[in-house]
């Protein structure tokens, strides 16, 4: 099974982007590239709907906006918080983990997510947790979506933790550089997979 969460709340904020993305989710069904999707208000809801799926998961994209380090659900962050014991996400977090498929992809299509320190952290500390892939980017993203890395469990990031910064440094990143054609690992949001070349090895 290969479902799709976006972010329902972006309506008269945040580029009021739910109604693109649902639209994007209907196309990916019809394209075949997703079996369900479901348009939410909190990550308690999406990650309850999917731990609830009734047959392991292949893979999961995530829509919605993001920063270094998180994907976000209107202003909730997901981020490595997330994954310690106590957190109110890890419940729902550790039953995900138990209905993902072996080698399952878990994929942020977030501005930045993946980029600068804590980015990195993120998505090895995640990856881990799940055991299972996971994928996002360093860039702000929109048609085109650029910086697109993956990693598999007990592998580090191979990407450069400046990439896709545009102001401030690693350890403190400021602003994102945008997408384009040419910035390295690009695609643009009518592609639905990331190239296997593409994880860290």
């Amino acid at each position: 099974m290969r479902v799709l969460v976006y972010d329902r709340t972006c309506v008269t904020t945040g580029g009021g982007l739910s109604l693109p993305w649902a639209a994007g989710s209907h196309l990916y069904r019809g394209l075949r590239r997703i079996d369900a999707s479901l348009g939410v208000a909190t990550w308690d809801e999406a990650l309850a709907w999917l731990a609830s799926r009734p047959v392991p998961i292949d893979e999961i994209q995530y829509w919605g906006h993001g920063t270094w380090g998180n994907a976000l659900v209107a202003r909730e962050a997901l981020d490595a918080s997330s994954l310690s014991p106590g957190h109110r996400h890890h419940k729902h977090l550790s039953a995900l983990r138990e209905g993902l498929a072996p080698d399952a992809l878990v994929w942020f299509r977030t501005c930045e997510t993946v980029g600068a320190r804590r980015g990195i952290d993120f998505a090895e500390r995640l990856s881990d947790f799940l055991d299972a892939r996971v994928a996002g980017h360093t860039h702000v993203i929109g048609f085109h979506q650029s910086g697109l890395h993956g990693l598999s469990p007990g592998k580090r990031a191979d990407w450069s933790a400046e990439e896709g910064l545009a102001a401030g440094t690693a350890d403190d990143p400021r602003r994102a550089k945008g997408s384009r054609p040419w910035a390295t690992r690009t695609i643009t949001c009518l592609d639905g997979a990331v190239p296997a070349e593409w994880f860290a090895r």
